[in-house]
């Protein structure tokens, strides 16, 4: 499998144009046979972007980074990976079904560690292919935070396993009022500038009635709440599937139950017809 070491994180102005032009390649398009590797030995934490983070999702301040914040580090390598002509799948238009962290001990926010990014085999699903990009944070080295985000490549299905978390059903805890800006706010916090997060007219060139919010920051402010609320360990693996778009602006329900070493929580619409994310959390 190649690697490929970076000395500084890729700039996400030249990564957006080179996702484009993946896009647009040709229908018989043949990757190569191997994976790619990316690496990237030090990511020095820059502290006004973390502030600009901690604010838009809500974690509260501390020494260590938000659970969510090394996937906002590797997001880079992520689009340089899908963009990279030995990428199978067309990087526009994939989507994110679910996110699986596990947390081996809180990073401090002064570490630079280091990120290693690779994608994991195809697997069949009902509406095209699955695979995983996986994500490993160092420090010193050893992996201390893993990141799998499960992505769909729509195309003509097949059968296959698909692999859901189950609906707990859960009381409202909290009521979130999301503002039509979120989506602007979180990316320019995170670099996620997928158009269907901005503005409603991008959005609806993707389908979508107005501009809906990151699946991402739907995880970050549900890890945030638990935070706040004293729920959150330090060591633990959390999954979140993510189900009905979040359209902005809009109302939410966020609800959780703690048993024993296992927390489900859960966002629903304003009225709980409609799930927009369920996660289930276990303390290692």
């Amino acid at each position: 499998m190649p690697t490929r070491r970076y000395d500084d994180s890729p700039s996400l102005s030249g990564l957006y144009a080179k996702t484009v032009k993946a896009t647009l390649r040709r229908a018989d398009y043949s990757p190569d046979a191997d994976g790619l590797t990316l690496e990237l030995p030090h990511s020095a934490i820059d502290q006004d972007h973390l502030a600009a983070y901690r604010d838009v999702t809500g974690f509260p301040a501390g020494p260590a980074l938000p659970a969510t914040y090394p996937h906002v580090l590797a997001f880079p390598l992520h689009l340089d990976l899908m963009s990279d002509p030995s990428f199978p799948y067309k990087p526009m238009g994939i989507v994110h079904l679910s996110n699986t962290i596990t947390q081996k001990r809180p990073l401090p926010i002064h570490a630079e560690p280091a990120i290693r990014v690779h994608s994991t085999p195809e697997r069949p699903h009902p509406k095209g292919t699955v695979f995983d990009i996986v994500s490993e944070v160092l420090v010193d080295g050893d992996v201390v935070w893993t990141d799998l985000t499960t992505l769909l490549s729509r195309s003509k299905g097949s059968e296959g396993h698909v692999d859901l978390l189950p609906d707990p059903e859960l009381p409202p805890q909290a009521w979130w009022d999301l503002r039509g800006n979120l989506g602007r706010r979180y990316a320019a916090a995170s670099g996620d500038r997928n158009p269907i997060h901005l503005f409603k007219l991008t959005a609806q060139a993707f389908g979508f009635p107005r501009q809906i919010a990151h699946g991402m920051w739907a995880k970050a402010a549900a890890l945030a709440s638990l935070e706040r609320a004293g729920k959150l360990p330090d060591a633990f693996t959390v999954r979140v599937d993510f189900r009905k778009p979040l359209l902005l602006p809009s109302r939410v329900q966020f609800g959780y139950a703690v048993g024993g070493k296992t927390t489900d929580f859960v966002l629903y619409d304003e009225t709980h017809e409609v799930t927009h994310l369920i996660g289930q959390l276990q303390e290692d």
